[in-house]
């Protein structure tokens, strides 16, 4: 028996698919399961798709021309630079993410990566190992109490970031020439422009999406102006910070360190120069993950894909001028 429906994961990591299996069987459609890898194999597996499940693949415009019937593309996770999202919208294809399934659990990884940079945990445990129970050769350490944070972005996570941040009698201020001042003024953050967040902060968390204007944002001339004894924190994406730019600065002391969740290619190459900085601490892009969030994540994509395939609008539309071409 065939399905007229037909929705495809594109690619996946997850254990366990029981939610959206569920939310594809409920709705009476096919589920076809793939690990796509080259642009050919997304051609060929998307052509007579329904609805798309995107973890990590890049669906292109010239993927989507070869889609005959697709309705909707719904992302694991928030950020979009995977998906041609203008190309989707003149596909007329609705796009969809997950916006809100791990905002604390990147909240308090972005608190973890600066409190284990700026009390040099990583390198102190290397030392023990290497036989060296010393705590001078973490010198010189500083308190939090008193330090300036610098958000650059005052989105969601970046307020929670704020909240946990004053538990340790930080200051915080905040660019985004987005938010209403009144709001960052009811987290007790003042905003403030590009160049002042840079030379004031002594730790800079970045939380902002990538797009043309936010590539690269931290080059050489933005670390130039901040204090050498900045610690940058990056939990956002790995695009925005230029690496060479950085490890240049990390190797002249520039700023003191970086503590980093995202790079700018994921996996980071095991040649990449930041791996050999002792003063650099990195993660695997799992700032998201708590079982939590990805229970979440997963239950809120099967959600979005059973509205597409009840001819209902995503509850997270992000091309809403799509609306107007179906």
């Amino acid at each position: 028996m065939t399905t007229s429906l037909k929705v495809v994961i594109t690619d996946f990591e997850y254990e366990s698919l029981r939610w959206e299996e569920e939310a594809v069987a409920q709705a009476g459609a096919e589920f076809v399961k793939c690990q796509c890898r080259t642009e050919e194999e997304l051609i060929e597996a998307t052509r007579d798709a329904d609805a798309l499940l995107v973890q990590y693949a890049h669906i292109t415009s010239r993927v989507m021309d070869h889609m005959q019937k697709c309705r909707a593309i719904v992302r694991y996770g928030v950020g979009l630079d995977c998906i041609d999202v203008e190309a989707a919208t003149k596909h007329g294809i609705m796009v969809a993410n997950i916006p809100d399934y791990g905002l604390e659990d990147i909240a308090d990884h972005a608190i973890a990566l600066m409190l284990t940079s700026a009390r040099k945990i990583v390198q102190l445990n290397q030392y023990i190992h290497q036989g060296q129970w010393d705590y001078k050769l973490a010198k010189p350490l500083f308190r939090l109490r008193g330090k300036t944070l610098g958000l650059v972005g005052f989105g969601r996570i970046a307020r929670m970031v704020a909240d946990k941040a004053k538990a340790f009698g930080m200051q915080v201020i905040a660019y985004d020439p987005y938010v209403d001042p009144d709001i960052a003024a009811s987290y007790q953050v003042k905003l403030v422009d590009f160049e002042t967040v840079l030379g004031s902060a002594d730790v800079l968390s970045l939380h902002v999406p990538v797009s043309e204007d936010t590539i690269h944002l931290i080059n050489e001339e933005a670390l130039a102006k901040m204090k050498d004894n900045c610690l940058l924190v990056n939990t956002a994406r790995g695009a925005l910070v230029d690496e060479k730019a950085l490890i240049k600065a990390l190797r002249t002391a520039k700023i003191a360190g970086a503590a980093l969740d995202v790079s700018e290619k994921e996996p980071i190459d095991p040649d990449n120069e930041l791996l050999s900085l002792p003063n650099v601490v990195i993660t695997p892009h799992s700032a998201w993950y708590t079982e939590e969030a990805q229970q979440s994540l997963q239950q809120q994509a099967a959600q979005e894909i059973l509205r597409v395939l009840r001819g209902e609008r995503p509850l997270n539309l992000v091309n809403p001028a799509v609306l107007t071409k179906m």
